[in-house]
């Protein structure tokens, strides 16, 4: 009893800190901290074994706040903790502090950024794997919001789990009833959310979220039928608080200092308790894998055309001989992104992520959160449906690495719905995402190097044609850099590209020498970061007459960065690339048709000569 009843003086502790942080702040959620208080005070001070001085801690259970806008929540519960002191709550959202109003890991217990809501158990999912190929102890718990169960990916992901038979996985949803604007789908019919997660293969238990005994008793549960467990808690938002408990309209509205006072006159003063007495460390674990380096890997002796995809699946498999860090999730495309390779020679670090691209990215930020050195890939036109996926695991500082394949109009006959032609637009944008786009096996597999040692998220672009053999074997292709593939004296016009383009630009060099006009060609296979300082080098040389080419939509793609690198300078501009809604056809016949081919660039090279 008396555990249970330090339980609830913790709880009220962290009530009152999320009330007074979100006040002082003048923004915040603090109806939704409200609801789920007593969920993380059982969480963090009974049923979790977590470290509070190494958050890397390999046998530490790890926490996923799911409901990102509960934020304060978390930093209160950290303060009780001891992890950061009491006074550094009142700095919630303050430019100087890493309090910020949703969870990212600039905080180093924070494994990822939350907040674009029903992410994080796909995170979940994802930390939970790399436990399980730790051989660890340890747990993963994910607290959810019952808004966001309406989220799609919300069960990706836990059809995942229930898949992969994740019993070390606990999802808690703080079923409040109250969403920003309305009341949520289900509200208080726990049933009805009972239904679909055992529908899913979890074993659902429904608790009275604000009974501290029953919800201890609700976790010892977890686990014990041998898959995902997940709690459905029946809460009240701003429980509490009379004013504000079970009203919509306070969502993401703090209290004025007037309405803090009556909240605190109605909660009582802050209870005399040392949470950090209930804390649980975690189980003694030694990491078996070592967190090395990246290794080099040998590299696949190419005689003959090669589609980069191929090469792609080669050099994953060569890496992931040597870099036991190396784990692969594809989204039911393995045969045709050639990962297949990996997942036979290595099935316990590959993972079939069927056709959920939401899920996947989840997933590999989770693995990758835990050391693990994840390569997800599938056809670069789905990765558009995780486009905030993407977007959030920048926000996490995650190291992963994507790989699109199927790019542009070359792709041939499937037609414009599996051609990846927005792919460029939706990378190049993401914070410190680095964009790689070879056009032949050597680079392919140089750049697979590059983004392995590479630390943060990396996009390879890969296409589905063999292409002729560029580079001799072993040439290095860093980060940021370039190849001039040909050039003379006299050229006068540069062209920049990147990828299957590469060849026709080198086609259409040979057609102008015939006819006594040189031809610049750059292999501009760094998109992002741009090899900026050579384009515009080379461009001066030739009296700034550029012609860029990419299979690709004309915004966002490496048109878009030559034209930022040469702005401010005098140039001759043209931009070939796919300008209309594509259609079926036969490779050669669709670089043609929508002006890529060889003669194109044939084309506008003179033009811009005779200016």
């Amino acid at each position: 009893m008396a555990r249970i009843d330090d339980l609830r003086k913790i709880a009220t502790r962290l009530r009152i800190h999320s009330l007074r942080m979100t006040t002082v702040a003048g923004s915040g959620h603090p109806t939704t901290c409200l609801s789920a208080a007593d969920l993380a005070a059982c969480l963090f001070f009974s049923e979790m074994r977590w470290s509070t001085t190494d958050p890397s801690d390999p046998g530490s259970d790890e926490f996923v706040l799911s409901k990102g806008h509960a934020a304060p929540l978390l930093w209160a519960v950290y303060a009780e903790a001891g992890v950061l002191p009491l006074e550094s709550l009142l700095d919630l959202r303050k430019i100087t502090s890493d309090l910020e109003g949703h969870p990212t890991p600039r905080m180093p217990w924070v494994k990822a950024a939350t907040g674009s809501l029903g992410q994080g158990l796909s995170v979940g999912v994802g930390i939970a794997l790399a436990q399980r190929l730790d051989k660890s102890p340890a747990r993963t718990f994910v607290l959810l919001g019952d808004g966001e169960c309406a989220e799609g990916q919300v069960w990706e992901a836990a059809a995942a789990a229930s898949h992969w038979k994740l019993r070390n996985l606990c999802a808690v949803v703080d079923v409040n009833r109250l969403g920003q604007s309305d009341p949520t789908m289900h509200q208080h019919d726990l049933a009805a959310l009972k239904r679909k997660f055992t529908a899913f293969g979890w074993d659902a238990v429904v608790v009275d979220g604000h009974k501290i005994d029953k919800i201890l008793a609700a976790l010892k549960t977890i686990g014990k039928k041998g898959r995902p467990t997940v709690l459905l808690a029946r809460t009240l938002k701003g429980k509490g608080v009379s004013f504000i408990e079970d009203r919509n309209g306070w969502h993401g509205k703090p209290l004025k200092a007037d309405e803090l006072a009556r909240a605190l006159e109605e909660i009582g003063c802050l209870p005399d308790v040392d949470a950090r007495r209930l804390l649980r460390k975690p189980k003694p674990f030694r990491m078996k894998r070592k967190a090395a380096p990246p290794a080099d890997f040998s590299r696949t002796a190419y005689t003959e055309k090669t589609a980069t995809r191929l090469a792609y699946g080669n050099a994953l498999l060569s890496l992931a001989k040597v870099d036991p860090r190396v784990v692969a999730v594809d989204g039911d495309v393995k045969n045709s992104t050639y990962a297949d390779k990996l997942f036979e020679a290595f099935p316990g670090r590959s993972f079939q992520g069927f056709i959920a691209e939401q899920n996947m990215v989840g997933v590999g930020m989770g693995l990758a959160a835990k050391g693990y050195l994840p390569f997800l890939a599938t056809f670069a036109a789905f990765l558009t449906r995780a486009h905030d996926q993407v977007r959030m695991a920048a926000y996490s500082f995650s190291n992963i690495k994507l790989c699109g394949s199927h790019v542009g109009v070359s792709i041939g006959e499937d037609g414009p719905s599996q051609m990846g032609l927005e792919d460029l637009a939706m990378f190049r944008p993401i914070p410190g995402c680095v964009v790689l786009y070879p056009s032949d096996a050597v680079s392919s597999e140089a750049c697979v190097a590059a983004a392995a040692a590479h630390k943060g998220m990396v996009y390879l672009r890969t296409s589905r044609p063999a292409t002729p053999l560029l580079y001799a074997a072993g040439e290095a292709f860093p980060i940021g850099g370039s190849k001039v593939l040909r050039k003379a004296e006299g050229d006068a016009v540069t062209v920049v590209t990147a990828g299957v383009t590469v060849h026709e630009a080198l086609k259409a060099a040979e057609t102008l020498a015939k006819e006594g006009l040189g031809l610049r060609v750059i292999d501009a296979y760094s998109v992002e970061p741009l090899d900026s300082e050579t384009i515009r080098r080379e461009a001066a040389e030739t009296g700034g007459r550029v012609v860029v080419v990419e299979d690709h939509y004309p915004g966002g793609g490496l048109g878009d960065a030559v034209a930022q690198a040469l702005a401010g300078t005098a140039t001759a501009f043209r931009h070939l690339c796919v300008r209309e809604l594509p259609r079926s056809g036969k490779p050669g016949e669709l670089l043609e048709r929508f002006g890529l081919s060889a003669s194109h660039i044939v084309r506008a090279a003179k033009e811009l000569a005779a200016r």
